[in-house]
C-alpha cells in the first residue's frame, strides 16, 4: 500500500510516541499530527485532512466519541480507527454508531493494530479479536444492554456525568447550551430509569465507560 497520513489522538505523549514509532517503523505510513484533546483532534483534522485518524476514547473533557462524531459531521468520509483500553461491546457499538471504521483495544498484540490500520485504510471495518468475540457474545445472548437506547452524544454526556462534571462544565466542554445539556441529562435518566447521578455513575462503570480510569492513573 502507498504511503498514507495518520493523525494520532491520545492524551498521553509517551503513548503517542510509542505508537508513532511502531507505525513509522513497521509501515510506509507517517504520522502527520498528534492531538491530546477532542477539540485539538477536530482542528488538526481540518488542517491536515489525514487519510486515517487513530483515536483513543478517553480524553480530558469531551472524549473520543464526541471527537469522532464532530469530525464525521464535518467530513462524512473520515476514516477513524478507535484504539482504546475500553474492552466492552457497548462502547464499541457506540463508536461504530458514531461513525468509526474500526475498534482495536490497547491490550491487543501490536500486529493486530497494524493489520487494523491497513484494513481501515482500505475502507473496510476493522476490529481486534477480543472485540469481535465480545460483540458476538452480545449478539448470541440477545439481551438488551443499558446503553442500547442512548445516542453517541448521550453516551458521551453520561461518561462526563460519571466523571463528576457538572452540567455547566459539560455544556462548556461540548460547546452546547446549558439547557441542551440539562435536557439530555433528563433524557438519559429517563432512558436508564436512574433517578440519581450516583446510579448513572454506577451504570456507566458497569457498562465500561470508565474502564480505563484506574489504568490512566497508574
Amino acid at each position: 500500500m502507498s504511503e498514507r497520513s495518520i493523525l494520532l489522538v491520545d492524551d498521553h505523549p509517551i503513548v503517542r510516541e510509542g505508537y508513532r514509532r511502531l507505525i513509522e517503523s513497521r509501515t510506509r505510513h507517517h504520522v502527520v499530527a498528534e492531538a491530546e484533546t477532542a477539540s485539538e483532534a477536530y482542528r488538526l483534522y481540518r488542517a491536515h485532512a489525514p487519510d486515517l485518524v487513530l483515536m483513543d476514547l478517553s480524553l480530558p473533557g469531551p472524549g473520543g466519541l464526541e471527537a469522532l462524531r464532530h469530525i464525521r459531521q464535518w467530513d462524512g468520509t473520515a476514516r477513524i480507527l478507535v484504539f482504546t483500553m475500553h474492552q466492552t461491546a457497548a462502547y464499541a457499538v457506540k463508536a461504530f454508531e458514531a461513525g468509526a471504521i474500526g475498534y482495536v483495544t490497547k491490550s491487543s498484540d501490536p500486529t493486530e493494530l497494524l493489520s487494523a490500520i491497513e484494513t481501515a485504510l482500505g475502507g473496510r471495518r476493522a476490529m481486534s479479536s477480543d472485540i469481535s468475540r465480545a460483540l458476538a457474545d452480545v449478539h448470541l445472548e440477545g439481551r438488551a444492554r443499558p446503553l442500547d437506547d442512548l445516542s453517541a452524544r448521550e453516551t458521551e454526556i453520561l461518561r462526563m456525568i460519571a466523571l463528576g462534571m457538572t452540567d455547566e462544565a459539560i455544556a462548556d466542554g461540548l460547546s452546547l447550551s446549558l439547557k441542551t445539556v440539562q435536557n439530555n441529562h433528563y433524557r438519559i435518566r429517563a432512558k436508564l430509569d436512574a433517578p440519581t447521578d450516583a446510579l448513572l455513575t454506577h451504570i456507566a462503570i458497569e457498562a465500561g465507560l470508565l474502564g480505563d480510569v484506574n489504568a490512566a492513573a497508574d
